[in-house]
């Protein structure tokens, strides 16, 4: 297949690990398979060490195949940011995609972006969160200082386009929903899933999965389950990632609401081959955060045809139908127990997961690219 132009992507890539990397590597490999020249501009060092939270910024496993990843950017040195820019225009590409995901890389993204426009090459930010989930201080000036240093903007929700709107008007803003995320294997039959995870398979299980801040809600979902009979029902929480804040606050407060013996920790980041057994396993995914833009915990949930649990916050009712993929719920406590005891009362599983096989058809990668390459021909003409 004869290239069509050269697309150079610049966000995180293997071998540092999380969503947005595996995000990153399924969109350049979505493009290279229309027939672009795709390359990924990474960072050998993301975060300083005293920064990140977590225990390691790096993945396991082998690097993925047929992609063309650089490693040129160090967020706290300039120098870095000078050569990355210089090494992508010599690349002459037909434009360029930056993705934003934290006002901490303002800096870096931003300084890429700006030498980029000064040699005539289109700068697309693509943004997960416009408004960080966690305020801290000079977040205002370091996103600005991005967003002004690009053409356009793209979006994986609404709610992240009309923020953009209003912290950058005038800028073009494209949207579409955060594809699936297919790449952690095929669906597997429950039984099996929860004999692997060596789980009791006289019990049913809801899912609190990725990494742990205060923003994503856990101990509403906890004080949730303390409302509800669901413990009395062979019925178990389990919360399976990293914790970047206390662990300990979660054991007193499982101690407080008396459901320790409900709540199961894995406090560590899975493994890929490990994803979907947690999610086989489990009968519904539940997320309750008290602040959102989009999730790929909702998009792996689809990918497993899981039932989802989320809070009416962000852009995350954008992509759960009520009472069809799943319950979109008021971030109380109150109103997450009343769904989670409909959920199982009323055996809603079978349905849902009848439901999502047909939904998730709206998430593929060929629609996300689709749209993305739509909306950068309409602004270049």
């Amino acid at each position: 297949m004869d290239a069509k132009g050269t697309i150079v992507l610049v966000g995180p890539a293997y071998p540092l690990r999380g969503g947005i990397a595996h995000f990153n590597e399924s969109f350049a490999k979505t493009l290279s398979d229309e027939g672009y020249q795709t390359k990924i501009v990474s960072f050998y060092r993301q975060y300083p060490s005293f920064l990140f939270p977590g225990k390691t910024q790096l993945a396991e496993g082998d690097p993925p195949r047929d992609l063309d990843i650089h490693p040129l950017i160090s967020s706290i040195q300039p120098l870095s940011w000078k050569k990355a820019a210089n090494q992508i225009a010599a690349w002459n590409p037909d434009f360029v995609v930056i993705r934003f995901w934290i006002p901490f890389m303002g800096a870096a993204l931003g300084s890429i972006a700006k030498r980029l426009r000064k040699r005539g090459v289109k700068v697309i930010g693509l943004v997960d969160n416009a408004i960080p989930h966690e305020a801290r201080p000079a977040d205002k000036v370091l996103s600005s200082y991005f967003f002004k240093n690009c053409d356009a903007f793209f979006t994986l929700s609404e709610s992240v386009g009309e923020d953009l709107k209003k912290l950058a008007p005038g800028k073009p803003v494209g949207t579409s929903p955060h594809p699936i995320y297919d790449f952690f294997g095929d669906k597997m039959p429950q039984d099996q899933a929860i004999a692997e995870l060596k789980l009791d398979p006289s019990f049913r299980y809801i899912l609190f999965f990725g990494f742990v801040r205060k923003y994503k809600g856990l101990d509403l979902l906890m004080e949730a389950f303390s409302l509800t009979d669901l413990k009395k029902e062979k019925i178990t929480l389990i919360v399976a990632g990293e914790f970047y804040e206390s662990i300990s606050d979660y054991h007193e407060l499982a101690k407080s609401l008396n459901i320790e013996d409900a709540v199961l920790f894995r406090n560590e980041y899975i493994p890929e081959t490990d994803v979907r057994k947690y999610f086989c396993a489990s009968s519904i995914i539940a997320q309750t955060y008290r602040s959102a833009t989009q999730s790929g915990v909702t998009q792996i949930a689809y990918h497993f045809e899981r039932p989802m649990l989320v809070t009416d916050v962000g852009g995350l009712s954008e992509i759960v139908p009520h009472e069809k993929a799943g319950f979109v719920v008021k971030p109380d406590p109150k109103a997450i127990a009343e769904s989670l005891a409909r959920f199982f009362h009323e055996d809603f599983e079978h349905e849902m997961e009848v439901n999502i096989s047909t939904e998730k058809e709206r998430f593929s990668w060929n629609h996300f690219k689709n749209e993305f390459l739509s909306f950068v021909e309409n602004i270049r003409n």
